[in-house]
């Protein structure tokens, strides 16, 4: 994508650990790229530039010259597109932000979890080109400059916008297309159940997932959030080649045959953790609103009961009131399944 004969100016909005892993490829790729973020994040980066790894062994290196870091959110004003990295919580605050100074014909691409982004940055950004998109791996950020990519996956925003597409498409940076965003958030939402499991367990994805009853309790969460999609009509889209449908029963499978079929779905390497436990030991807000609340709140204009749901976002907002970091629950202290 060009605007005019230069290439396009993309300012990250909110840059935290998936916004400086996502705006640091960019970077690396030649694109002009401005991280919009706090001034200890920006502090960091002068201090020690970035620092990219993955489990696909990506280990890369951006000097701080290579970004533009800013915190005065003037900094729109240069935007050809904005990308939306903010916590569900700071997005109606962003939007005002982005209305007041970005321009008017550049696109908004929400790189955010949840599935009400879209609506409350439309609803801020009138006559304005807002796009969903959705983010299927985790960044952890390990200090000093470093993020580190846990997972694997493609990025998938809204089709029908080539230009977009082709700036935010790099190396070490897959990006696809939709025409069903609903569906794809949805269906990263039924994943991100585990967010909030992960978090109160305290460890690793890999260690957490190779244990038969936490994947139980993400399993009942996901088959009532089914349930209450069923409702409303709404298929989630699948991240991988088992059907969503199919996730809850894979789930509950003994370990050595769930990780049989977990192999050919998503990649964990054996250091990534949910970016709600780094939300819960770094003392910050997380998304449990945006996440198990969906669900919650959804259910409620059904009259569906989501009982495991509920448990697991009030033990999250208890540990968020505790102020002590993850606390090391148990299974069974969440639920007996």
């Amino acid at each position: 994508m060009l605007v005019g004969m230069r290439e396009p100016r993309i300012v990250v909005a909110g840059a935290g650990s998936i916004g400086c892993y996502v705006g640091g490829l960019l970077a690396a790729a030649g694109r002009q790229v401005t991280l919009l973020c706090r001034e200890r994040i920006a502090a960091e980066i002068r201090r020690h530039g970035l620092h990219l790894t993955s489990l696909d062994d990506l280990d890369l290196k951006v000097g701080a010259g290579t970004v533009t870091l800013a915190t005065d959110p003037q900094a729109l004003a240069a935007a050809d597109i904005v990308v939306v990295t903010v916590k569900s919580g700071a997005t109606a605050e962003l939007a005002g932000l982005i209305a007041t100074h970005a321009p008017p014909a550049a696109p908004v691409v929400s790189l955010q979890n949840g599935v009400g982004n879209v609506a409350v940055l439309r609803a801020g950004l009138s006559h304005r080109t807002v796009l969903p998109g959705m983010v299927p791996f985790n960044v952890v950020h390990a200090g000093a400059g470093h993020f580190h990519r846990g997972t694997s996956g493609a990025i998938v925003i809204a089709d029908g916008h080539d230009g977009v597409t082709r700036a935010l498409s790099v190396p070490h940076l897959t990006v696809e297309t939709s025409s069903d965003m609903p569906a794809v958030l949805w269906g990263k939402l039924l994943i991100n159940l585990n967010n909030a499991l992960n978090a109160l367990s305290g460890l690793t994805l890999h260690e957490q997932l190779h244990q038969r009853p936490w994947r139980k309790l993400l399993a009942a969460q996901q088959r009532e959030a089914l349930a209450v999609l069923a409702l409303a009509g709404i298929k989630p889209w699948s991240m991988g080649p088992l059907p969503v449908s199919l996730l809850p029963w894979v789930l509950q499978l003994p370990t050595p045959l769930f990780r049989l079929l977990a192999r050919s779905s998503v990649r964990i390497d054996r250091r990534a953790r949910s970016s709600m436990w780094e939300d819960l030991e770094r003392r910050r807000s997380t998304e449990i609103d945006g996440l198990q609340g969906a669900v919650v709140e959804f259910a409620e204009r059904f009259g569906r009961r989501v009982p495991v749901t509920r448990r697991v976002r009030d033990a999250i907002k208890q540990a968020e009131a505790a102020g002590t970091g993850t606390p090391h629950l148990r299974p069974q202290d969440l639920a007996e399944i």
